[in-house]
């Protein structure tokens, strides 16, 4: 965990949230890289408009002041393909989605390229913490098939991947869920129908509820091996 004195004063709240979700799911000092995968899709244009990714930026990097010694969160945004753009960073947090999101071309919804690509990103990155994928979105993928199939190749990876749909069609998010057929239970999902009005308890809690339920699966099944 960082320093609570070294957090900047606009993300101090966010972090002491977030410090007592882990707390009340048994998480107090355990270690995670923690990474953004943001839907880029043209219908995700209001949230971006309204600032409601921009405060889930925050609350991502309110969670890894907690988890991850270095506070920086690697971002990706996915529409018809996946971009690996900036670290949000203490140093940078502030209007980061404005200044990365316009970088990117507005696209479809390609849940495989988003999983994949958190998937290489925390491999090449040579972390030895599993990784907590927060991972976005407000609608269905181009294909539900392809999109199963991702996540159960994910299964074998040291990634949770805690889905947050935002709006009211994210029926698929939920069903991912409580997909059959990995190798564990590799997922989470957390609705906020109207982000701006969630409260961060409430979504902190929705991220890290099922994520120690996952960890001690993950070490029964050799996935995690350090820990």
């Amino acid at each position: 965990m960082i320093d609570v004195s070294k957090v900047p004063s606009g993300l101090v709240n966010l972090t002491k949230t977030a410090a007592d979700s882990l707390q009340k799911h048994g998480l107090t000092g355990t270690k995670a890289a923690v990474y953004l995968v943001l839907d880029h899709s043209g219908s995700m244009y209001p949230h971006y408009q309204s600032g409601a990714v921009q405060h889930l930026a925050e609350q991502a990097l309110g969670l890894s002041a907690n988890l991850d010694d270095d506070g920086s969160v690697p971002l990706i945004y996915f529409g018809s393909h996946a971009v690996v753009q900036d670290d949000v960073r203490l140093d940078n947090y502030q209007g980061v989605i404005d200044r990365t999101h316009t970088r990117v071309h507005w696209g479809s919804t390609n849940y495989p390229a988003a999983i994949g690509a958190a998937t290489r990103e925390h491999k090449a990155s040579g972390a030895t913490d599993p990784g907590l994928v927060i991972f976005q979105s407000d609608g269905d993928p181009d294909s539900a098939h392809a999109a199963e199939a991702a996540l159960r190749s994910a299964s074998h990876a040291p990634l949770f991947f805690a889905f947050v749909g935002f709006g009211k069609s994210v029926g698929f998010l939920q069903r991912l869920d409580t997909l059959t057929g990995r190798s564990v239970d590799n997922a989470s999902f957390f609705h906020a129908v109207n982000p701006l009005n969630t409260s961060d308890a409430d979504l902190y809690d929705g991220i890290t509820r099922e994520y120690g339920t996952w960890l001690t699966a993950a070490r029964t099944a050799g996935i995690i091996r350090n820990h």
